[in-house]
């Protein structure tokens, strides 16, 4: 069994995609532990709700990134994953924190990456006047939003988008991308070698992936 530890601030979304997915394929990955920097997080009451261990680490409480960053690297050690996933997960992480989970360390990322890094990614996107937008998983490195990249999603960018439109479409496609690219990951399908993606047969379990995936609009 693989151990997937979740690290989420907000409504969990995308623990609840990884969640059902896992249920849905009979996957043997682990939810081991659900960690949040905000007590009030939807998503650890979700987490609860499916009878997964949560625990709370409040930045708040804490007087630096470093020491915030100590404690939370601390708490996912002791949960021995073979992966971290990053999901909705709205804090900066330090060098150091990056480096000691290096390779085991992933997030999804609201647009295609390398475009619009950052912040305010579908805003970025209609600025720009784009076609297409989508999301990436990606590992995570010590330079923001530049990991390796996993896998990635397209949706289409309509003449009449909002921001809020387009986000909605784009959390759609990072409920199919994400639980995905991290089956893949921990089947060992996909693995990493000098910043490279490599893909290695079907893998320890069965899981599908695609290097990207498209909305049924393009």
């Amino acid at each position: 069994m693989k151990r997937l530890v979740v690290v989420i601030s907000g409504r969990g979304s995308n623990l609840g995609a990884m969640l059902a997915a896992i249920r849905r394929h009979a996957w043997p990955i682990e939810i081991v532990n659900v960690i949040s920097n905000q007590p009030l997080a939807e998503g650890l009451a979700l987490a609860r709700t499916a009878g997964l261990r949560t625990t709370v680490i409040d930045h708040a409480h804490f007087t630096d990134r470093a020491h915030f960053d100590a404690a939370l690297a601390d708490e996912i050690d002791r949960a021995a994953p073979d992966l971290i996933a990053l999901a909705g997960f709205m804090r900066i992480l330090t060098s150091e924190f990056c480096l000691r989970f290096a390779g085991r360390l992933v997030n999804i990322h609201p647009s295609l990456l390398p475009a619009f890094k950052g912040m305010h990614t579908h805003r970025q996107a209609l600025h720009a006047g784009v076609t297409i937008h989508g999301c990436t998983v990606h590992m995570v490195t010590t330079d923001l939003d530049h990991g390796p990249i996993i896998a990635q999603g397209i949706v289409p960018v309509k003449a009449t988008d909002d921001a809020d439109q387009l986000a909605e479409r784009v959390l759609e496609m990072e409920h199919q991308l994400y639980p995905m690219a991290i089956a893949a990951l921990l089947s060992g399908r996909v693995s990493f070698a000098d910043g490279r993606r490599h893909e290695s047969g079907p893998g320890q379990f069965p899981c599908e992936y695609s290097p990207w995936l498209l909305h049924p609009d393009l």
